[in-house]
């Protein structure tokens, strides 16, 4: 009986050890650099505009940083608990715009995006949406300058 116990307890030990040594692998960051044939200063504007239409608080410095709080999910009080506790993705940007000469700015721009599967579940780095993602606020920043 105790060697049998033993094989047993062997069994799940090495069961145990050879099982998940963590959670999935974090997803690429979402980055996007453009040179625009734009001033400087009308890329910030048309930068912050989207961002703000899309549900964003936008902050600017001088140095050319543009930085976001968590986007704003539903026009409610209840925004909050979405982003909180019982939403499942929640995301922010910051951006730069960097002249290069009078006519043309770089932007790079990135999204962070935290998601999670359920109501009890803690908020993980997860894949931007398409809609939030880099490569379409830089589809829409072009558009308001009327670049496409």
């Amino acid at each position: 009986m105790n060697a049998c116990l033993a094989r047993i307890i062997a069994v799940v030990v090495l069961t145990a050890g050879t099982g998940c040594a963590g959670g999935p692998p974090a997803p690429e960051p979402d980055v996007m650099e453009v040179t625009l044939p734009v001033p400087a200063e009308q890329v910030r504007t048309a930068l912050a505009d989207v961002l703000t239409q899309g549900g964003y608080t936008v902050e600017q410095d001088d140095a050319g940083n543009i930085t976001t709080g968590m986007r704003q999910e539903i026009r409610s009080p209840w925004n909050g608990l979405l982003r909180w506790r019982f939403g499942v993705g929640k995301s922010r940007v910051e951006a730069r715009v960097v002249p290069q000469d009078d006519q043309t700015a770089r932007v790079r721009l990135q999204v962070f995006h935290r998601g999670k599967d359920g109501l009890f579940d803690s908020w993980e780095d997860a894949e931007t949406p398409l809609p939030q993602s880099a490569a379409n606020e830089i589809r829409l920043i072009k558009n308001a300058l009327r670049l496409l």
